[in-house]
């Protein structure tokens, strides 16, 4: 098979998942200002080992982590194994810059597989291809490079070797694949100008995964950032851009494919407030109704969502972040046959009340209980419904043209009750969803 046919097969279960969990957590949840605070302030070494003589978080409970997850209707999830500041969550042989040389002694990949493992869930490793601690990455030209304006750091730059820094790295992903059982995600961030591609050696680092994990889905990063999907929109992809695009903190505007039509597995990721890693300080938080609203509009454009928690420096999912996910959970509980297996509703124009997904001959409606008002116009449906029921209570939906309507005799109505032109109240939910079963002939 071709690129494009392993990468179809691989993302077969990812693609009806739909709904995963991504975990920042390092030594950054110390300073609790991003996880991008070593680069954005410039810290020094010995000011950044102070938060790994610190680092114990006792109160970090993997199950419940994991129960957090499959509660809010998360199918997967993926950990921050190692961010761009180089602390490792396991036992590593490669470094001393590792958890299970901290005060808590623990290897937090190890219960973080086995505790979501437990709990029905995929797992899925985030790996930064950066690395600020190690003593051969590239510092002087470099971008992001926390110490790149340190002219005593710079200048040892000859004494750098790159190809160590990448054996170190080959290792370590190696390790990943190995020590932990089946593997079902791999997240790598990020490359950039001066690291692309063949650069990271990407070509053998993709052939010891695969020798490893055959079927493990990868994310395109290799070849790309959050700003471009490299060749994967292409007809001819590289082997750098895995199996999937994942663009950052964006649903992108119509569903992704390549010219000659092929759709390209994707998979939207996004912050619950504005921070990757805990900040207290960030109350901008998205509200549960915008999170089931953007995982629906990822589903009818055939992509995924993958929603970030930010646990603090003792280990606990902050209560407003678990508060999010539990009130998204109630409306994925009744309304999940929507999401797990649907993608884009081809053959149906976008409605203005909200959107399509479909699976099989099963069409599902999604309202905003804005749009609820009188009888609801169904473009793309007229004389293709067999019967239709409110999905969270299987409540029968009417189907029928109202008198004021008889204008409009090439589009389906729905109605919520008689008379068939009056206002109605909904639940108060986000989302209503409406599933609409075919006729066969459809």
């Amino acid at each position: 098979m071709g690129i494009m046919e392993d990468r179809e097969k691989r993302t077969k279960w990812f693609m009806e998942d739909r709904f995963g969990m991504f975990i920042h957590w390092g030594l950054y949840s110390i300073p609790a200002r991003g996880e991008w605070v070593r680069g954005d302030e410039l810290l020094s070494d010995e000011h950044y080992m102070q938060y790994f003589n610190e680092w114990n978080p006792v109160d970090c409970d993997m199950k419940e982590w994991a129960r957090i997850a499959k509660e809010a209707g998360m199918k997967y999830a993926v950990l921050t194994t190692k961010h761009h500041e180089g602390f490792c969550l396991w036992d590593t042989k490669y470094t001393d810059f590792k958890t299970t040389n901290t005060k808590c002694k623990r290897n937090f990949v190890k219960e973080y597989v086995e505790a979501f493992r437990e709990a029905g869930l995929k797992v899925g490793f985030y790996y930064s291809l950066l690395d600020w601690q190690h003593p051969d990455y590239t510092v002087r030209g470099d971008m992001y490079h926390p110490n790149k304006n340190r002219q005593e750091c710079c200048a040892k730059e000859d004494e750098r070797d790159f190809n160590r820094y990448l054996e170190y790295m080959h290792a370590q992903v190696e390790e990943l694949m190995t020590e932990f059982g089946k593997i079902d995600l791999l997240w790598f961030d990020f490359s950039y100008e001066g690291h692309l591609g063949s650069d990271w050696k990407g070509e053998e680092l993709l052939a010891m995964i695969r020798k490893h994990q055959p079927d493990i889905v990868i994310n395109g990063r290799l070849e790309a950032n959050g700003e471009s999907y490299g060749s994967a929109l292409t007809d001819n992809p590289s082997i750098f851009t895995g199996d999937f695009t994942c663009p950052e903190m964006i649903i992108p505007p119509y569903g992704l494919k390549t010219p000659s039509g092929r759709p390209v597995p994707w998979e939207a990721c996004f912050t619950l407030n504005n921070n990757w890693g805990y900040a207290p300080f960030d109350l901008h938080y998205k509200s549960s109704s915008q999170i089931i609203k953007k995982l629906v509009e990822c589903t009818s454009k055939n992509g995924n969502m993958i929603v970030n928690v930010s646990p603090d420096a003792k280990g606990n999912i902050p209560k407003i972040q678990q508060d999010i996910l539990a009130e998204v959970g109630v409306w994925m509980k009744k309304n999940h046959e929507s999401i797990y297996g649907c993608g884009m509703a081809v053959d149906l124009p976008k409605p203005e009340w909200g959107r399509y997904t479909q699976k099989g001959n099963k069409v599902y409606a999604h309202i905003t209980p804005d749009e609820a008002l009188g009888a609801i116009a169904l473009p793309g449906l007229k004389g293709k419904v067999k019967c239709a029921r409110r999905l969270s209570d299987g409540f029968e939906m009417r189907m029928l043209t109202p008198w004021v309507a008889k204008e409009f005799p090439d589009c389906e109505f729905m109605n919520y009750s008689i008379p068939d032109c009056f206002s109605f109240t909904v639940d108060k939910t986000p989302v209503e969803v409406i599933e609409f079963e075919l006729k066969e002939d459809q």
